[in-house]
């Protein structure tokens, strides 16, 4: 198999320039994209089971791959949620697959988004990870607009292997991740 577009890009070009630009001593410091999480969380599961299942069909179809079922961690009575009651689904996507979905992602999907203005700089987590909030999964090509019973949001998080926000920030603007200026 052949290596993706933006994983050669990486090796190639922004490695190197990375060192220099956070003033690394060691190619091995230089921050790496590690996992990409994508997740979709339906509160309704608990009332209509078949929710959860055109989310999970939809989250495969996105990410090329099975989605994993998350349960509730406790019970919470007045939202009707059992402990261990499915409500969610999630895929974490590592190497080729990673590479490919963040190419679709930054140069096919972000595009599609309605009155987009870029992600704020401020959602990283003090640890060099970064999650967006995404509202539709109409964005992305790979979903048919007539097959859609419901339009649902979803959680992308970039983890990467920087200790900071700083030097995570800066892999990701080396992808041209779209940040707000």
């Amino acid at each position: 198999m052949d290596m993706p577009r933006l994983q050669k890009q990486y090796e190639k070009d922004f490695r190197a320039a990375l060192v220099k630009e956070l003033g690394l001593k060691n190619v091995m410091q230089v921050p790496q994209l590690k996992k990409i999480v994508v997740n979709i969380g339906q509160g309704e599961a608990t009332q209509n089971i078949k929710t959860l299942e055109a989310a999970a069909a939809e989250l495969a179809a996105i990410t090329g791959q099975k989605p994993v079922l998350t349960r509730a961690k406790k019970s919470i009575a007045t939202f009707k949620l059992r402990q261990g009651a499915p409500i969610g689904c999630s895929v974490t996507l590592r190497r080729a697959r990673m590479w490919e979905f963040l190419d679709r992602f930054i140069n096919v999907s972000v595009p599609r988004v309605r009155d987009f203005k870029g992600f704020t700089p401020k959602a990283f987590d003090g640890r060099g990870n970064y999650t967006v909030g995404v509202k539709e999964q109409i964005i992305f090509p790979e979903i048919d607009y007539d097959k859609v019973d419901k339009i649902r949001g979803m959680g992308i998080t970039f983890v990467t292997s920087s200790e900071n926000d700083a030097h995570a920030k800066a892999l990701l603007d080396k992808f041209n991740f779209p940040f707000r200026k």
